[in-house]
């Protein structure tokens, strides 16, 4: 008996199961076009935010800055003498782009062992303990957009220190993370009227 046909039948079911896309939604300037496309994001936005208090926008633009909602996204490779290369600027991976320290600290300290960052559950769900200990850590508001993202990207003590202060090009990110969040609230609101 053949179990080719079986075992790929198998594969092919498991793929479909997947909650990661290496492609991005087709118009990531429109929340409702991406929910629309990937009606599994929403399913997972709302969760986090019921769980954790994170609204759905800032969710949505973190990912957009960290990734642009591609699964797999990985930073660049640095090179010596610009060719010869000596691995990633860092170990941030997937929707959220999280680290793998932290990741496995959201691991550990949720008892989500089996979560990948490459599945939008898992990444808004890191997201949102991360800015639910951004919170509790530095007093910023789960809906200052802005605020959280400086946190998430220079971390609870360099956040406190003020790190980012000297990096104009991180604070015009996040003001333009803040923009996206505002739009994209705008946005929901109004597809969900529709």
């Amino acid at each position: 008996m053949n179990r080719f046909p079986y075992a790929l039948g198998v594969v092919l079911l498991l793929v479909s199961c997947s909650t990661g896309y290496k492609t991005p939604p087709a118009n990531l300037d429109n929340a409702c076009s991406i929910i629309a496309q990937r009606p599994e994001y929403m399913r997972a936005f709302r969760k986090a935010e019921r769980k954790w208090g994170v609204p759905i926008h800032v969710q949505m633009a973190t990912i957009y800055q960290e990734s642009k909602f591609i699964s797999n996204a990985r930073t660049p490779h640095q090179y010596v003498l610009g060719v010869l290369p000596v691995g990633r600027q860092s170990s941030a991976y997937g929707y959220g782009q999280a680290l793998d320290g932290t990741w496995d600290e959201y691991r550990r300290v949720t008892g989500n062992r089996g979560a990948k960052r490459h599945d939008i559950k898992d990444a808004t769900d890191f997201m949102g303990w991360y800015f639910n200990r951004t919170l509790k850590t530095n007093g910023i508001p789960l809906s200052d957009a802005r605020n959280q993202y400086l946190a998430y990207h220079e971390g609870h003590s360099g956040y406190a220190r003020g790190s980012y202060k000297a990096k104009s090009w991180l604070v015009r990110v996040a003001n333009e993370v803040d923009s996206r969040a505002t739009v994209y609230g705008l946005q929901l609101a109004d597809c969900r009227r529709r």
